[in-house]
C-alpha cells in the first residue's frame, strides 16, 4: 500500500519544477492528484500521464490562482471529477525580478505578492472551506524559501511574499489545528528547476553557486517532493506550523565574511 492511498491532493504550480515533482511524488504514494496549471497545458498533461502510468488517478485543471473566482472553480471540478481535496502542495510562484524598491513598479509588485501569497490564500481557504464543512481532516504544504528570511537586493517582491506565506502558515496552523488540519511550509534553498535556468546553463554559474553550500552541491526538486510527501502523510500527523529547510546547509554562510 502507498503512503497516501486514498488521499485526493491539488498542486498548484504543478506543470513544472518543485510543483511537478511533488505531483509526482505524490501521485507514486498512491494519491489521487489534481494538477493545477497556469498556461502550458502540454506539460501539465505530461505531468498527469507520468501519474496516470504509476496507477494513480490525475487530472489537470487550467487556473489563475490570483484569480479567486477562477479558484473556486478549479475546486468544484477536482471535487466533482476525483472527489474532495485533502492535501494541498501550494507550489505556484514567481520568481523575484532582481529590481530594486525604488526602480519597482506597482503593477511588478502587485503581480508577484498576488501570485506567491495571495495565490496560497486563496487555494488554502478553498480547501479548508471544504474540509471543514464536511468535517474530515488535511494537510497542507507551502512552498517557501529560504529568501523570505535570507533577503536579496532585487528581491523586495518575492523576499516579501515568501516571509508572507510562512507567516500565513503559521497563523492557519493556529487556527486550522482544531480541525486536524495540519498547515506546514518547505523552505528550499538553491534547487536546479527552471526558476534557476542559469545554472542549469551554464557549469561555472552552477560551480560558483554550489561554493556556497556546504553540502557541496545544488539541491533537487525531488528532494523537495520527498519531504512534502512526508508532510502530507499521517507520519508528520504531529507536526504543523512548521518551516522545513532544505538548503544543504547555504543559510548557514549567511554571515559568513560579514
Amino acid at each position: 500500500m502507498g503512503l497516501l492511498d486514498g488521499r485526493i491532493a491539488l498542486v498548484t504550480g504543478g506543470e513544472s519544477g518543485i510543483g511537478a515533482a511533488c505531483a509526482d511524488a505524490l501521485g507514486e504514494a498512491g494519491a489521487a492528484v489534481a494538477v493545477l496549471y497556469y498556461a502550458d497545458d502540454k506539460a501539465a498533461s505530461s505531468v498527469r500521464d507520468a501519474i496516470v502510468a504509476v496507477g494513480s488517478k490525475a487530472m489537470i485543471v487550467q487556473a489563475d490562482v490570483s484569480d479567486e473566482g477562477l479558484v473556486e472553480r478549479a475546486f468544484a471540478k477536482v471535487s466533482a471529477e476525483l472527489g474532495l481535496p485533502d492535501l494541498l502542495v501550494n507550489s505556484a510562484g514567481l520568481n523575484m525580478s532582481g529590481v530594486p524598491v525604488w526602480e519597482m513598479e506597482l503593477p511588478q509588485w502587485d503581480r508577484l505578492i498576488r501570485t506567491d501569497l495571495t495565490g496560497a490564500f486563496l487555494t488554502s481557504r478553498a480547501l479548508v472551506r471544504g474540509l471543514r464543512d464536511a468535517k474530515k481532516p488535511g494537510r497542507i504544504v507551502n512552498i517557501s524559501s529560504i529568501h523570505s528570511t535570507a533577503v536579496r537586493f532585487g528581491g523586495a517582491d518575492y523576499c516579501s511574499a515568501k516571509a508572507g506565506l510562512d507567516n500565513l502558515t503559521r497563523t492557519m496552523a493556529l487556527e486550522c489545528g482544531p480541525l486536524r488540519i495540519g498547515i506546514n511550509a518547505i523552505a528550499p534553498g538553491m534547487i536546479l528547476t527552471p526558476m534557476n535556468k542559469a545554472a542549469q546553463a551554464d557549469p561555472k554559474v552552477l560551480a560558483d553557486a554550489e561554493a556556497h553550500v556546504p553540502w557541496g552541491r545544488a539541491g533537487k526538486a525531488e528532494e523537495v517532493a520527498n519531504l512534502a510527501v512526508y508532510l502530507c502523510s499521517d507520519k508528520a500527523d504531529y507536526i504543523t506550523g512548521t518551516i522545513v529547510t532544505i538548503d544543504g546547509g547555504l543559510t548557514l554562510e549567511e554571515a559568513l565574511g560579514a
